[in-house]
């Protein structure tokens, strides 16, 4: 069921309190830029709606404040698609009885739901996503997968299509969501328009985990150990055992190991570890290389070690999961 007023799509994004702004403003810009650009070529655009409970204030943690266009419970008649947003409010709103009473019915209205960042929590607490596969922030992926055994979460998606539902990862994710519903609206040319005019990827290269990797670890405060830290990851095929990193940050190996540890909160050899397998993941996303050249280019050496390393960080074989991303591609 879609909306066709005047060729118009009608896109509510449901808004409650403390809000992550970019959330609603980054898919709103992503639409607002689409009708820019369609108009010229006489193509309907979207028409989108901030509505809330009772029309009731949108505001944030960063102290921004939305107007709002519309009482979530009295919108009337079909909707093309709900977007619903993430925020630190989530939680509050998955006791919400009547907020969540509010989803149910206009997903049953809409031709599609999406959620951005821990708006998936709310639409599974919503019953929406069982039986279906789903996506959120990396840092919440694995909590999200022990409160909805029904949901089969992927960790590294972006974005997860399960038709009539899509799921995307944390904040500025739903730029990529957004792009990716224009461009099954109006083809990828349009959807490329967009990103070229918003200066982003209108698909993203690789997944979560070129993030959440990176993240797991932190950045050290001495100078010394950024740089490491830097050059690690710009040669992952480099000598990168304990004793060529301590000779580099001119300390003793159990000195460096120590204090890398302390400020990093890992080890130096599972920190390289986590940046080699991030290569190899992104090596076996957008390149033909076979499996001896990732690991040569990663700094795994061998197509075994490469084998266990990316097992271990990513749950499944090189080659499994080359044939998994270009699938979902």
């Amino acid at each position: 069921m879609s909306v066709h007023t005047g060729g118009v799509r009608r896109v509510v994004i449901a808004g409650y309190p403390d809000i992550q702004m970019l959330d609603v403003v980054g898919p709103a810009e992503v639409f607002a830029t689409a009708n820019r650009l369609v108009d010229r070529a006489g193509v309907g655009g979207y028409e989108v709606v901030l509505a809330t409970l009772d029309r009731s204030e949108v505001d944030s943690r960063s102290g921004l404040r939305l107007a709002v266009d519309a009482d979530l419970g009295r919108l009337r008649g079909p909707l093309d698609t709900l977007v619903v947003p993430g925020g630190s409010g989530t939680l509050a709103m998955f006791d919400d009885t009547r907020f969540l009473r509010s989803i149910q019915r206009l997903a049953s209205r809409s031709r599609r739901v999406a959620s951005v960042c821990s708006g998936a929590y709310l639409l599974a607490a919503a019953g929406l996503l069982d039986g279906r596969r789903a996506t959120t922030h990396w840092s919440e992926c694995e909590r999200f997968a022990e409160l909805f055994p029904a949901v089969t979460v992927e960790p590294d998606s972006i974005y997860v299509r399960d038709d009539p539902v899509w799921t995307s990862a944390g904040v500025t994710a739903g730029i990529d969501l957004s792009l990716a519903l224009i461009e099954a609206d109006h083809g990828r040319d349009l959807a490329l328009a967009v990103a070229r005019w918003l200066v982003v990827f209108v698909r993203r290269p690789g997944g979560q985990s070129q993030f959440s990797a990176q993240l797991a670890a932190q950045f050290a405060e001495r100078d010394v150990l950024r740089d490491l830290q830097g050059f690690i990851g710009e040669h992952p095929d480099a000598d990168l055992t304990v004793a060529a990193l301590a000779r580099r940050a001119y300390m003793s190996e159990r000195h460096f190991a120590r204090v890398f540890a302390q400020e990093v909160g890992m080890t130096p050899a599972a920190y390289v570890e986590r940046v080699r397998t991030d290569v190899a993941r992104r090596l076996l996303e957008e390149t033909a290389l076979g499996l001896d050249g990732v690991a040569a280019a990663s700094g795994f050496g061998s197509v075994e070690t490469l084998r266990r390393a990316v097992h271990r960080h990513l749950g499944v074989a090189p080659s499994d999961y080359r044939q998994r991303f270009r699938a979902s591609a």
